[in-house]
């Protein structure tokens, strides 16, 4: 397969990845807006500022990684034209990297995170800790998912660089 074409697909899928995380941004700031609107009693309206918080947080790093692999994709033909074999390394270097980052944080840290959200729904009785904390593992399993994803492909994308490579 040519590694042009292989690096462009990867990276199309993930703009579509990042693409969840938008959508899912909205989800949360439209939730903010209907317990703003709607919220009567008190934990509903605990969760105003969390839901807004988490709606912000994911909409930004859907729009960043959106534009990160966008940005990509451009110049990936320059790069591969300009020195292929390096091209390749980079790549290869690149995947080992956000292999790691997913091993640590999106396997380890967030799930860390999220027992303690847990813990603090049953140890903290105000609605606000509450809410927070609802909020916060709704948003973690977010990621949680649309990471787990993205962790399969770059671990297939790397594999097919380092066949490629031998």
């Amino acid at each position: 397969m040519d590694i042009l074409k292989l690096a462009t697909e990867w990276a199309k899928y993930e703009v579509f990845s990042s693409k969840f995380f938008i959508f899912f941004g909205i989800l949360f700031l439209l939730a903010t807006i209907g317990f703003w609107q709607l919220g009567k009693t008190e934990i509903a309206k605990a969760f105003v500022y969390p839901t807004l918080v988490a709606g912000i947080l994911i909409l930004t790093v859907g729009v960043g990684l959106l534009y990160a692999n966008t940005t990509r994709i451009k110049t990936f033909t320059e790069d591969y034209n300009t020195d292929a074999s390096a091209f390749v390394k980079s790549e290869i270097v690149r995947a080992e990297k956000s292999m790691g980052e997913y091993k640590l944080i999106v396997f380890k840290v967030i799930p860390i995170m999220i027992i303690i959200a847990a813990l603090c729904i049953i140890f903290f009785d105000k609605p606000i800790w509450r809410a927070i904390s609802t909020t916060s593992i709704a948003m973690l399993v977010v990621i949680l998912l649309v990471d787990n994803n993205a962790n399969a492909r770059i671990v297939n994308y790397h594999q097919q660089l380092i066949s490629i490579k031998k």
